[in-house]
C-alpha cells in the first residue's frame, strides 16, 4: 500500500492541468471530481472512454500491461482484467450506460479493492460546438483503516492522471 501510495504522490506532481478537486474528503467517505475539455465530439471521446486497454497508465493494474484490461459499456458488464496465470479481476460493475452521454461504473478500484469501501465512478459526456466536456466524479463511502479521508487526495491524483491520458489518447492517438 505504501508503494501505491508514493505512485499516487508522483502522479500528482505530473498530473497536469485539468479542472480536478477532492470535493469532500472524511473518515467515511470521499469525492473527487475531474472536468477536462476534450477536443472531439461526444461520440468520438465515448469510443476511446470504453478501450481503457489504449488510455489507461499500465503503473495502474495488477498485471502491469493496460492490453489487459477490457469495459464492457452496458449495465452488468465490467471493467475488469485478465491476470498472468488465468488469473482476473473485477475493478468494477456497469450500472448504467447511455453511449456518448453518460457510464457509471459501482466497485473500488486500488488499494480500495481490499478494503470495505466501494464507490460509484461516473464518467458524463456534454459536447458543444465538436468538443466534448468529461466530468468524472467518484464517490466512496465505506471502511478503509485509517479512514478514507487519508487516501482520497492520492486517488484524485490517480484518477486525474487517467483522465489526461484519455484526452490525449482521443485528441493526439497516444495516451502520453
Amino acid at each position: 500500500m505504501k508503494l501505491w501510495i508514493s505512485a499516487v504522490v508522483l502522479a500528482l506532481a505530473v498530473a497536469g492541468s485539468a479542472s480536478a478537486e477532492v470535493v469532500d474528503a472524511t473518515p467515511g467517505g470521499f469525492e473527487v471530481r475531474h472536468d477536462v475539455q476534450i477536443a472531439a465530439p461526444a461520440a468520438r471521446v465515448w469510443a476511446a472512454m470504453v478501450q481503457p486497454a489504449t488510455w489507461w497508465d499500465p503503473a495502474h493494474t495488477w498485471s502491469g500491461s493496460a492490453a489487459n484490461l477490457s469495459l464492457a459499456a452496458a449495465s452488468g458488464g465490467c471493467f475488469c482484467e485478465r491476470l498472468p496465470g488465468g488469473g482476473s479481476a473485477l475493478h468494477m460493475n456497469t450500472v448504467f450506460a447511455a453511449p456518448g452521454r453518460k457510464l457509471v461504473l459501482s466497485g473500488a478500484l486500488g488499494p480500495l479493492l481490499g478494503s470495505g469501501a466501494s464507490g460509484q465512478m461516473v464518467f458524463g459526456l456534454a459536447e458543444a460546438d465538436g468538443e466534448t466536456t468529461l466530468t468524472l466524479t467518484y464517490d466512496v463511502g465505506g471502511y478503509l483503516r485509517g479512514g478514507l479521508d487519508k487516501i482520497a487526495a492520492p486517488v484524485d491524483g490517480v484518477l486525474g492522471q487517467q483522465v489526461l491520458r484519455l484526452k490525449r489518447q482521443v485528441e493526439t492517438g497516444q495516451p502520453q
